[in-house]
This record gives structure tokens, C-alpha cells and sequence, in this order.
């Protein structure tokens, strides 16, 4: 609606406006500055929407509206920027090329959290069906042999700084549930003292979800969405743990036989029929609703519907070397204050479903999709 662009939806975050001209700021910093050394017409700008930025929460920003230039002044920027790209981007590296087109779906899973904190008269209403039933699934621990389980990605292939190099772990038995946890298990957390998601609003003792675009009676089969803090915080009171990377890793592509999968369901690409991913919907569906989804042990959603959290620190593999065009991208973060998300949500490109690929956040960050499961060593 007129005036949101200068909203600031999430107070930790910039304003709406930043992210107008954020990508193309990005793309050229990364493919016309630095890989092709062209001068730039306007460095401000340059600078202005170069990066975002990842305070903890409570500690926001103080600019205001009026700090910030108006759309159209932005939009021209964008539309010069774009002419200069297009007709230079033969001669970039393919590397840089295709980082500045992942950074562009990763913003659009951005954008869709930060939309989704606007308020709703701020938005342009969007009706949805919503899909979920009143039968719940009877929640299980799925038993996971020891095994190996590959982290990281190829030599030669694409991945982010963080994503190499490949190594191989040995994983020892453990017990996975099958599901992600709902908000019907949580609510019982929630009743027992536990802290309510962001997500969740009560009104007259009865709580709802905010969706994307209305809030609705809490679908109890969906997965809840939380921070790492809370998720464990449940897992305390559940008696059980969060699972490990590895442990991740294992359940979702290993096997019985010792061979790894591209994806939980064999190596198809990934299809709707898979689960809750790459934009088909803009809110959570059941946790059981995808079983084409399942993994070679039984458990389901791996990828897609929420990223999941584990309880490893993000941090770097053997042989981490930085991007040397984006040296901070993920060492800035190798502060244990951040912990890897693996899987992806509603939001997230296809693309970022390869096993290889890493989120992380901060334990105390409520805005993002985040789910989790649970484990039992």
C-alpha cells in the first residue's frame, strides 16, 4: 500500500525501501565495481544499499523516513544500474554471476518474512484456502543406524563460501521424530509456562496464527514456527535434544545401504508433490501433508514447510576458504552467536534445497520460518 516502502516491519531491519534498491546495489558491487572494475555513477547509492544488516534483536536502528531517498529517485537508480549490467554481464565471472542470482531468491525469502510483519492494512489482501486437516498425526521417533553422512559441496560445483569443503562424519544411532513439531505439542508447552511464539496471537483466550495475509484459529497440524531458544527450551521440557547437522544430514539422505541422496526422496527434482517450497504457498501446511517428500528412513518435510534448527553453531567446514569477492558473506558470522538451519521453507527457492546448502540465524531471532524436530541419542 502507499507508504509501506518506508515502513520498517522488523524493527532489527531496515526499511522496506533499502531492500528496493538493495539488488541491485548487490549485483552491481559484486559484477561491475569489483569483477569488472567499471566506474561508478553514483557511489552513494552504492554504499547506501550495499548491505544489510544482522543486529541483535532490541538493538534497532534510529534513522527515519526522510533519511532515505524517495522511490522514484531509487527506481531510476535501478533501471541505470540494470542497463550497465545487462550489457556487461557476458564478461563476468560465472561464479559472481551466480551468487548475485541466489542473493536475489534469498531476498525474496526476505522480503516475504518482512511482508509478513507488516501490518495488515499495509498490505494488499491476498485470499488463501487454508490447507490443513483435524486429524493429527501420531507423533514418532523413527530409529536412524550409524552411518556416514556427506557435508558440503563438490569440488566444481556451486556453493556458497560456507558450503565447502566436502568432508564425510561418522553419525552414531540415534532417534529422530518423523515430524516437525506442531502447534498443537507446543500450545501444550505454552500452557505449562513456555514462552508463545511470535507467530501465535491470543485474543479472549483463544490464540491464532498471523498468516501472510489474515490470521486464522491456530491450525494445530502445521508446524510451529519458533526461535532456536525456544525450540530448545521445548526439547528440555520434552526430555529430548535438538538434532546435530550431521545428525540432519543422515536422516534425510542416507539410507539402509549405505548410499547417499541428492534429495530425501531419491534424486528427482524437486516438485511440488515433494513439500511446502520454491513459493507455492505463502503460509505452512500440514506437518504429514507431503509423504512424496519422505526420506529413505520415513521421516517427512526434511526440506520445505520451515527450515529446521539444529544445535550446531554455525561455523566453518575443513578447508573453509573465504569468498575473496565477499570475504565477510559467511565469516562475519563464525561468532558462535549463530546456529546452522537446514531444510527450507514456503519461501525458499528450489534451488537452496541441495543438501549442501546452510541458513543460520541468531538463537533469539523470531521473525524467520524456522521449525524443528526432535531427537533422542
Amino acid at each position: 500500500m502507499p507508504g509501506a516502502l518506508y515502513s520498517r516491519p522488523i524493527p532489527e531491519r531496515h526499511r522496506l525501501i533499502f531492500y528496493l534498491g538493495h539488488l541491485e546495489a548487490f549485483d552491481w558491487n559484486q559484477i561491475c565495481r569489483q569483477a569488472l572494475d567499471i566506474p561508478s555513477f553514483h557511489p552513494e547509492f552504492d554504499h547506501l544499499f550495499e548491505f544489510g544488516i544482522d543486529p541483535p534483536v532490541g538493538q534497532v536502528p534510529q534513522d527515519q523516513p526522510a533519511d532515505w531517498p524517495t522511490e522514484d529517485i531509487v527506481r531510476a537508480y535501478n533501471r541505470r544500474t540494470r542497463a550497465i549490467i545487462d550489457e556487461v554481464l557476458e564478461q563476468a565471472p560465472e561464479q559472481i554471476v551466480q551468487v548475485a542470482l541466489e542473493h536475489r531468491l534469498m531476498h525474496a525469502e526476505t522480503l516475504a518474512y518482512l511482508l509478513h510483519n507488516l501490518p495488515y492494512e499495509q498490505k494488499i489482501p491476498v485470499h488463501i484456502d487454508p490447507v490443513h486437516g483435524a486429524a493429527a498425526p501420531s507423533p514418532c521417533m523413527i530409529k536412524i543406524p550409524a552411518g556416514g553422512a556427506t557435508l558440503g559441496q563438490k569440488a566444481g560445483e556451486f556453493g556458497w563460501d560456507n558450503e565447502f569443503d566436502l568432508h564425510q562424519v561418522n553419525v552414531p544411532a540415534f532417534a529422530i521424530g518423523k515430524y516437525k513439531v506442531t502447534n498443537h505439542e507446543y500450545l501444550k508447552f505454552v500452557q505449562a509456562g513456555g514462552e508463545p511464539p511470535h507467530f501465535w496471537t491470543q485474543r479472549k483466550g483463544e490464540w491464532f496464527f498471523r498468516g501472510m495475509f489474515a490470521e486464522i484459529p491456530l491450525p494445530l497440524n502445521e508446524p510451529v514456527y519458533v526461535t532456536y531458544a525456544q525450540a530448545s527450551a521445548y526439547a528440555r521440557w520434552a526430555g529430548q535434544i535438538l538434532p546435530t547437522e550431521a545428525q540432519f544430514h543422515r536422516a534425510a539422505f542416507g539410507t539402509e545401504t549405505g548410499e547417499e541422496r541428492n534429495y530425501p526422496w531419491v534424486d528427482a527434482a524437486p516438485e511440488a508433490r515433494h513439500g511446502n517450497f520454491d513459493f507455492h504457498r505463502w503460509d505452512p501446511i500440514d506437518v504429514h501433508a507431503s509423504p512424496a517428500g519422505d526420506s529413505a528412513f520415513g521421516v517427512s518435510q526434511l526440506v520445505g514447510n520451515g527450515w529446521e534448527w539444529t544445535s550446531t553453531p554455525f561455523g566453518p567446514f575443513p578447508g573453509f576458504t573465504p569468498f575473496p569477492f565477499y570475504a565477510g558473506y559467511s565469516k562475519n558470522f563464525f561468532d558462535e552467536a549463530h546456529y546452522v538451519m537446514k531444510g527450507g521453507s514456503p519461501r525458499t527457492a528450489a534451488c537452496f534445497l541441495r543438501r549442501s546448502f546452510r541458513n543460520w540465524f541468531r538463537p533469539d531471532y523470531p521473525y524467520v520460518y524456522a521449525s524443528f524436530r526432535l531427537v533422542e541419542n
